[in-house]
Order: structure tokens, then C-alpha cells, then sequence
């Protein structure tokens, strides 16, 4: 008995089905898990004229049926049989066939897609949708629904229709920092009207190809909307930050350095996006910024330690729809080191300058006085330093002293007073020049 299953199981996975007929080769639908589970395959033919189903097998004892609902309610149908090939002619749509071997049956539905042909026209935009998140299709016709079966439950299926929709619209390269045109492509299923797209980003025609069925008999319908007026935003922010190269700064404290000069720029879908506007407000202070700007760019200096946002906001000329973005900036805080000595003249780059290790100062002075509380070098910009020389040439080594006055970006202020030791070998005594009182 065993032996006798097995075989009549192999003799089903080897048996198939062929369907022909019709205006072209038929088209049999994907199968989804559902129909896979009902082992059941559905094609479409454009018209039934000698339409047929063919079934090989080496089984010669089946028998055909055809079912409407459900395979319990199944009729028999009146096969001709060549060699192993028994074939079954006058389909009808609407109805599920398979053979009967007395072992777990496959099924096929017939569909004539001339019963369900599209006829639709005057496709638009729904103008009661979003146009800003995305586009409602609309238009007159009819779209006849297409229905099978699943032979052991006798669950109605629909068959879902494919539409592409193609249009011009902008995309966001982040690599080069600019909308870039791309032709958006867009498969619908379902019925046509009522489905969203996405909304164009630019003016642009809207293309509207289908269904599937169609296209494969070489019959897709087409239709457009003309000169479609974009009035969806987006934008993204730009920047461009200022920032020293300055070998004596702190890199190690998380945070950008203050006083930081960062140019913003918006990237946004324009001419649509027409209207832009800033704001830049410490974290959690929304409704207390620091400042409001017009205009597609802005440059502000940051000088105080803490997060802060930068929100975009951008809309159409109408101010229908908008787009925002936003960006923290983190300011560190200050940091100030003062060396204790310096060697200028003798390791080229290498400690040959007195220089403080800083970060987010934003007011800055120091000045160096030899023991006689002669003026040596005065600077105010905390990159900078001094050479160790006074008038074009090295002063003596020793014990000079400096006073350094500096504010931070959290508002610590500094009062650096203290001796700078300057070493130097006897090889290049002739460089000194004496400083007199």
C-alpha cells in the first residue's frame, strides 16, 4: 500500500498542466502562499477561442472536472485523450479544472480577461488628497474586479491589477549635497483609483501604464496628467564650518571649538520650495532662540559652551506645504594649559615656540616680560605664540614671565600669571641679542 502511494505521488509531481488558446500565449499569475497551499494555478487568456488545457501523465485512469465554489461541488468534464495527454476544450471563465488520480489533485483557473478589460480615462489628482504627502489618483471608467476560488476552502480570491506610474521628480544626493533629477517609478496593485503616490518634487507629466494583464497582450492602457504643479517641499541643511588647524588646540574635548563660524545653506527642492526660514535656540529652548533668519543661507558664530539646534523650516510660495530639518551643534567647553618652558631655535617645530594648549577661548591676551618687566611679545589669538625673539632676533635664555587674561565659552574667565623658562644650547650664542633695560 505504501509502495502504491509513493508511486501514485510521483506520479502528480511529474504530471503537468499546459493551457493555450486565446489571443496570444496565456498569463498565469504568481502564485502566493495561499495558492500554493491549494496547489491551484491561475491564468488569464485574452478571449477563449481554442482554448484548451492538455494533462500529461502516466497514470491513464483520471478523470477532468471543472468546479465553480468549491472542488466538493465539482462536475465531470469530457476529455480526448492522445497517448498519455488527455486535453479538455469549450472553457469557460470562471471556473477552477484539474483532473482527478485519486491522489491529491492540482487546479486550474480559467479567466477570460476580455470580461474584465479596463476602461478607464480622464485620470487626475483627487484635489480633496495631501498634496504635500502624497497624491491621490482619481479619474472616470471602471476597473471590473477579477475573483477566484480556492478549491478546498472555497475562498474567493481577487486577482490584483498592477499599475506603473512614472514622473519626474528630485532626490537628495547626499554626496554631492544637492537635489539631483530622477524619474520616479512607482508599481501600483490594486484598483487604480485611490491609490497615493508619492508626491513630485518638481512639475512634471505623470504616466500611468496597465494593468499587467493588459500588457502582456501588447493592450496596456496609458494615461497622463498633464503639467502637474509640484507644490511639495523638502530640504536638508548644509554647513561649512570654519575651523582652525591650529596644532596647540585640544582636539580631545568632544564638541566644536568656539568662537565657531559655521556657514549653513539649505538644500531644498527649488523653485517649489520658495520660502525659507531659521531659528537656532539652545537644546530644550525652542520658543527662546538666539536668532530668526530669512534667506536660503546664514552664518553665525557660536561662542558659548552647550548643544544647540539649527532647524530649518522651508515651504512652497502658497506656504501650502513645508518641510523642516535640523542639526545639533555642540560648543565645548574651555580648556587652557600654560607650558613652563621652551627651546626656539634649536628643534625646528618641536617645542621651538610658547604656545598654551587651548580650546573655546573666546577672548584671549597674553603678554611675556623679561626681569627687568620689559615688554618681550604680546598676542591676542590663543593659536598663535612667540618665537622667542625680540626684534628680528633670539633673546638670552632664562626665566622670562608671562601674564595671560582669557574667557572661556562657559564663561570661566582666566588669570594666568608665571615664569617661561627658555632653554637653549651655547652653539648659538651669536643670535642672541641683549635686551637692556
Amino acid at each position: 500500500m505504501i509502495a502504491l502511494l509513493l508511486w501514485c505521488l510521483a506520479c502528480v509531481a511529474s504530471a503537468q498542466y499546459r493551457v493555450s488558446g486565446g489571443g496570444g500565449e496565456p498569463l498565469k499569475m504568481a502564485q502566493g502562499a495561499g495558492d500554493t497551499a491549494e496547489r491551484i494555478e491561475v491564468y488569464l487568456l485574452d478571449g477563449l477561442e481554442n482554448a484548451s488545457i492538455s494533462y500529461t501523465s502516466a497514470n491513464s485512469s483520471h478523470q477532468w472536472y471543472r468546479y465553480r465554489e468549491r472542488r466538493l461541488e465539482a462536475e465531470p468534464v469530457t476529455s480526448t485523450r492522445t497517448g498519455d495527454t488527455s486535453t479538455i476544450r469549450a472553457l469557460e471563465s470562471g471556473y477552477g479544472y484539474f483532473v482527478d488520480e485519486g491522489a491529491v489533485s492540482r487546479y486550474v483557473w480559467i479567466i477570460d480577461y476580455r470580461a474584465y478589460a479596463l476602461s478607464l480615462s480622464d485620470l487626475r489628482v483627487d484635489e480633496s488628497s495631501d498634496p504635500c504627502g502624497g497624491l491621490v489618483l482619481t479619474g472616470a471608467g471602471d476597473e471590473p474586479p477579477i475573483y477566484y476560488y480556492w478549491p478546498n476552502t472555497g475562498t474567493r480570491r481577487r486577482v490584483e491589477r498592477q499599475y506603473e506610474v512614472s514622473f519626474q521628480t528630485l532626490l537628495y544626493d547626499a554626496e554631492r549635497r544637492q537635489m539631483v533629477s530622477h524619474e520616479e517609478s512607482v508599481t501600483l496593485s490594486g484598483d487604480l483609483y485611490g491609490q497615493v503616490i508619492p508626491a513630485p518634487l518638481t512639475d512634471t507629466d505623470i504616466r500611468v501604464e496597465g494593468d499587467q494583464i493588459a500588457r502582456h497582450f501588447g493592450k496596456a492602457l496609458t494615461l497622463y496628467i498633464r503639467d502637474y504643479r509640484a507644490c511639495a517641499v523638502e530640504a536638508h541643511i548644509d554647513t561649512l564650518f570654519y575651523e582652525s588647524d591650529a596644532p596647540n588646540m585640544n582636539r580631545s574635548l568632544a564638541g566644536f571649538a568656539a568662537p565657531a563660524e559655521i556657514h549653513f545653506s539649505a538644500i531644498a527642492n527649488s523653485p517649489t520650495a520658495a520660502l525659507f526660514n531659521w531659528k537656532i535656540y539652545p537644546s530644550g529652548e525652542e520658543d527662546n532662540p538666539l536668532v530668526r533668519f530669512t534667506g536660503e543661507e546664514i552664518d553665525y558664530v557660536f561662542n558659548q559652551a552647550g548643544s544647540f539646534i539649527v532647524k530649518l523650516e522651508v515651504s512652497d510660495q502658497s506656504t501650502t506645504c513645508h518641510a523642516e530639518d535640523e542639526m545639533q551643534i555642540d560648543i565645548s567647553e574651555s580648556y587652557l594649559r600654560v607650558p613652563n618652558a621652551f627651546s626656539p631655535g634649536t628643534t625646528p617645530g618641536v617645542n621651538d615656540e610658547f604656545r598654551v594648549a587651548y580650546k573655546s577661548l573666546v577672548r584671549f591676551k597674553a603678554t611675556v616680560f623679561n626681569r627687568w618687566g620689559v615688554q618681550m611679545h604680546q598676542w591676542t589669538d590663543p593659536a598663535q605664540g612667540w618665537d622667542g625673539k625680540k626684534g628680528g632676533k633670539y633673546v638670552q635664555p632664562g626665566v622670562y614671565f608671562y601674564v595671560i587674561e582669557a574667557e572661556g565659552s562657559d564663561g570661566i574667565r582666566y588669570q594666568e600669571k608665571g615664569d617661561i623658562n627658555i632653554l637653549r644650547p651655547k652653539t648659538i650664542q651669536e643670535e642672541y641679542d641683549t635686551i637692556q633695560e
